[in-house]
């Protein structure tokens, strides 16, 4: 009976300490800490570990051992425009891309990666509203119809898909004697800047159709905007790879620390990109120019941009160029290639 009536008073005074830890808790998360049970490698009060992401979208960024950050900059939208052609293997030219399969297979992949990363995304931006456009210019029906069905893979996705003929555009283009393949992506990027200017209301997301993306990459790069915005007091642009050539000059940069990647800026990009709808509208007139004159680089217009906007791009990187495996604008280094695109492939009716 004694036995029994000690028993009793341990789980008694348990349930005290219980109580009293949660209360103490909720005092201290309402002060902006978290504590860290550095023997469980946990939060208390929480299931998750310290690796886990520990962010809540338009609230507050959270890095062990950083602390919290309050978000200002509350992402509502996110609209990403990919741009799709799978008759054309790389512009204006003869090389092969990593892997050496059909465009259409890196199309297909690209799409998937992007989608799966948004429905990953959903889970944690519950008040973000997303809609992707695909632009598509000079695929075959047997590829479009392919890529209906990724879409209608993801139903809970809204999607729209738009066929782009570059000849409409003609009148909007300097010089009509560029190569197909010129007047083809100028077009579609161009369409591409219309779409985000009506349809746009917070944050764009311009793709083309031969990047590989992580599962986290969307809500990496969300996370880590609304952060940058906050600290910065401003818009941005973040990329989504790490490329190569970033690395070939010698030049200062900054590093910031982001919800899972650290974030270098860069001064350079090739033209997939994610930025406002603020400062779309801000320099519509540069990048309507940049999409109606071919220049070398094509992306000049965007660098210029840059000296004005932040631009940050990912370590490691959120996804995988696949340009020739010996371009400078391609994969990304010490990149596990191979995973991502293993992770990439989709199958619908046991064909692809």
């Amino acid at each position: 009976m004694i036995k029994n009536e000690k028993v009793m008073k341990e789980q008694k005074n348990k349930k005290k300490k219980s109580f009293l830890k949660k209360i103490i808790i909720k005092i201290i998360r309402k002060l902006g800490f978290e504590v860290v049970d550095q023997q469980n490698y946990s939060l208390l009060g929480s299931n998750q570990d310290l690796h886990q992401s520990h962010s809540i979208p338009g609230a507050k960024s959270l890095v062990i051992p950083m602390g919290s950050i309050d978000i200002k900059k509350k992402i509502t939208n996110l609209l990403i425009i990919f741009r799709s052609c799978t008759s054309t293997n790389i512009m204006d030219q003869n090389k092969q891309r990593l892997f050496e399969h059909e465009k259409k297979e890196y199309t297909f992949r690209s799409l998937n990666s992007i989608l799966k990363s948004v429905s990953a995304a959903k889970k944690k931006f519950t008040n973000t509203n997303f809609k992707i456009f695909i632009t598509d210019s000079g695929s075959p029906k047997k590829d479009l119809d392919y890529i209906k069905k990724i879409l209608n893979f993801y139903k809970e996705i809204p999607s729209e898909l738009m066929i782009i003929n570059y000849e409409d555009f003609l009148d909007k283009i300097n010089n009509k004697n560029y190569s197909k393949s010129k007047l083809s992506n100028m077009s579609n990027f161009y369409k591409s800047l219309e779409l985000s200017k009506e349809l746009g209301e917070d944050l764009i997301y311009f793709v083309e159709d031969d990047y590989i993306h992580k599962e986290i990459a969307i809500e990496e790069m969300l996370f880590s905007y609304e952060k940058f915005a906050t600290i910065l007091n401003e818009e941005l642009i973040l990329l989504p790879a790490d490329y190569p050539y970033l690395y070939s000059k010698k030049e200062n940069t900054q590093i910031l620390i982001g919800n899972q990647r650290h974030w270098r800026k860069v001064n350079e990009s090739l033209v997939t990109f994610l930025t406002s709808k603020k400062i779309i509208d801000e320099y519509w007139s540069q990048l309507i120019e940049m999409a109606s004159h071919w220049s070398d680089p094509w992306e000049q217009t965007l660098h210029k941009i840059y000296e004005n906007k932040n631009c940050f791009s990912p370590i490691p990187s959120l996804s995988m160029h696949c340009a020739n495996i010996n371009s400078i604008f391609g994969i990304p280094p010490n990149y596990n290639w191979k995973e991502n695109w293993n992770e990439s492939l989709i199958k619908i009716d046991g064909t692809n």
